[in-house]
């Protein structure tokens, strides 16, 4: 496929855009901040133009920042949201409309395995992938029979800069807890369940089938992994090194 690459730094986009050119690809470099929904409806059109149409999307730009709930900052909770579920919001609502037109298509939504349940500290970031969780879940169904499939992905902990945004949200500490290293994955690793995705369409995307199944665990047995998640935000609580 052709891609069109849209995000705020049109520099690393445009490196990205040459190197897949010059491996004989095609790609395109668009400047787009997702708060902005007119700007994500001109990358939509701008790709349309280009590549004369539009098959997929996806809808990848997220942060997180650590906060109790109780001292959580109204105005950072709003703009987490805003980035988060409003950004894919803009994004994908004038891919889809295109794509109904043309009864073909594909949208993906990056929520995160932290849509099914919520951690200590980090209310804010669970509860944006679940927003996204359910609108894509119910996107897929009021779909269902157009030609345009849509999937949610459901990634554990990858090896990206998102660490570094937490921590710089949060003057290079963390508190919350952690996913195991065992379970840590790269962002090529994701990057391929997604191409499958795209090549056999499903509802749910899960690059780590160990995760779904401990998350499944949590969900149906919430007490239990109450307790577990207690005790490990403990551990961390009263230890002076990073866990």
């Amino acid at each position: 496929m052709p891609v069109a690459l849209c995000a705020r730094r049109k520099d690393r986009l445009q490196e990205a855009a040459d190197r897949i050119n010059a491996g004989g690809g095609k790609a395109i470099a668009l400047q787009c901040d997702v708060t902005s929904r007119e700007q994500c409806e001109h990358a939509v059109a701008d790709t349309i133009e280009s590549f004369g149409g539009i098959y997929s999307v996806f809808a990848n730009a997220g942060y997180g920042f650590e906060s109790s709930v109780m001292d959580m900052d109204e105005a950072k909770l709003r703009e987490l949201i805003e980035t988060n579920f409003f950004g894919s919001l803009h994004v994908v609502r004038p891919a889809v409309r295109h794509m109904l037109n043309a009864r073909r298509g594909h949208v993906l939504w990056c929520s995160s395995g932290l849509s099914k349940i919520s951690l200590p500290f980090f209310a804010s970031y669970c509860a944006s992938k679940a927003m996204q969780d359910h609108f894509g879940r119910s996107l897929r169904l009021e779909l269902n029979g157009s030609g345009v499939h849509c999937s949610t992905v459901h990634p554990v902990t990858t090896h990206s800069e998102f660490s570094s945004v937490v921590e710089m949200h949060n003057h290079g500490k963390r508190r919350s807890v952690r996913t195991p290293k065992g379970m840590r994955q790269t962002a090529e690793h994701v990057a391929d369940t997604i191409v499958n995705c795209l090549h056999q369409p499903k509802g749910e995307v899960w690059p780590s089938p160990m995760a779904r199944f401990v998350l499944a665990f949590a969900t149906a047995f919430p007490e239990f992994a109450d307790r577990v998640l207690a005790n490990r935000q403990r551990k961390i609580m009263q230890s002076e090194e990073p866990v």
